[in-house]
């Protein structure tokens, strides 16, 4: 057998919708994170970052060697413009390390006003050939998130024909929208909520019905076989496919996920972590790390349109998982002892399973809670309690404790 030619360390890129899961997607193994702050982000319900906070979660970042950028992806109005100025320098002065920009006006602004700041350009603008990627490197862009319409294919040959020095980075994960690289008008039209300025109502989620027009008031189920949720789309997962898009050349991988919650970011962040060390050291991926991602909160899983058609979501808008998180870690002493912060109720005898990025998952038995007293109880019942716990190993802060909806 040849010996293992060690291939390129792909970018592990995850969202951070607020600073809760950005330390989670940091303790979890990124790379880098993206964020937004409160204005000129596509993901106007997250909580996002104020400058302040803006700040700290750069410093935390940057403290374990992971970069942050920026969401500046909105496709903002003239008025907007003119705060623009203010906020890139600011964003320049807090040492963040991208924006991601969806216009070409707010492109050439970023140069002027935080020319030492990378520029990425998002996948809003729809890049899909080697033309437009080249024109992008030429007015400043060190990173294109290509379009994720785009098949490998298609991939290998925009790299062929673009400066190994413009970085490509792709979505391998996570929710996908409706339209054309999410610039949608069915937000704006149907609920006033335009989803290029940031407050998409998702209304490609909701359940139509058809009315004949001679007949209003009338409803009719859209079924036949497959529902009525006629505009909804599957869920993207590339895990088992890392070597294949590290092959086409794609030098960052993104997660989606910024309105997702900190237990989304840390499992699929944990997941991906391992299946791109497994690829660069040329081993077979671990049907374990597969097996994370359906303990997350997601839709019928697809491959997008790397190999074809993706096909759509028609049964429900729901969601499904196979696990919950019930706590997170505080504080753990060389015994196990834990103090923890509970996120969803259980009770003294479930089996559970821990988390983190240092060892497999363990399932455990929670033999006995007890309050911050010492005062054994039967279960967790209070929203964001602090409880101890015994725990079968020693963890770090931030592990996971979670229960499997089977049991």
């Amino acid at each position: 057998m040849l010996p293992h030619t060690p291939i390129m360390q792909p970018e592990l890129l995850s969202p951070a919708g607020d600073y809760e899961r950005l330390i989670m997607a940091v303790r979890y193994g990124a790379d880098a994170v993206y964020l937004a702050g409160r204005e000129f982000g596509m993901r106007a319900a997250a909580a996002n970052f104020d400058n302040e906070m803006l700040l700290k979660g750069v410093k935390a970042a940057h403290t374990s060697g992971v970069k942050v950028y920026v969401t500046c992806n909105t496709l903002p109005r003239e008025d907007e413009m003119e705060r623009l100025p203010d906020y890139l320098t600011f964003l320049q002065s807090a040492e963040v390390d991208g924006l991601i920009i969806a216009d070409l006006g707010v492109l050439s602004m970023a140069a002027r006003y935080a020319p030492h700041v990378k520029r990425h350009v998002s996948t809003q603008l729809g890049v899909v050939n080697s033309g437009t990627a080249n024109y992008l490197y030429d007015q400043g862009a060190d990173t294109v998130v290509l379009a994720r319409e785009l098949s490998l294919e298609e991939i290998r040959k925009i790299r062929v024909h673009t400066p190994p020095s413009l970085r490509l980075e792709a979505f391998v994960h996570g929710a996908m929208c409706v339209s054309f690289s999410g610039r949608c008008l069915l937000s704006n039209y149907l609920a006033g909520r335009d989803a290029n300025r940031g407050p998409c109502a998702q209304p490609c989620r909701w359940k139509y019905h058809l009315v004949e027009e001679t007949r209003p008031g009338e409803y009719f189920e859209i079924t036949e076989d497959n529902g009525t949720f006629i505009l909804n789309s599957n869920d993207l997962r590339m895990i088992d496919h890392i070597p294949e898009l590290i092959d086409a050349g794609i030098e960052s991988f993104k997660i989606e996920g910024r309105m997702k919650s900190a237990y989304y970011t840390a499992v699929v962040t944990n997941a991906y972590r391992h299946a791109i060390d497994a690829a660069v050291r040329g081993e077979s991926l671990d049907p374990l790390w597969i097996d994370e991602t359906e303990k997350v909160s997601h839709r019928t899983y697809c491959t997008g349109f790397y190999y074809g058609y993706p096909g759509q979501h028609y049964g429900s808008s729901s969601y499904s998982q196979t696990a919950d998180i019930v706590a997170v870690v505080e504080d753990c002493d060389a015994e196990g002892n834990a103090l923890l912060t509970q996120r969803n109720r259980f009770f003294a005898g479930d089996e559970l399973e821990l988390m983190n990025p240092e060892t497999l998952p363990v399932r455990f038995s929670a033999d006995r809670i007890t309050d911050e007293d010492g005062n054994e109880i039967p279960d967790t019942h209070r929203a964001m309690m602090r409880f101890r716990m015994h725990l079968p190993l020693s963890v770090p802060r931030y592990t996971i404790i979670r229960k499997n909806r089977a049991n």
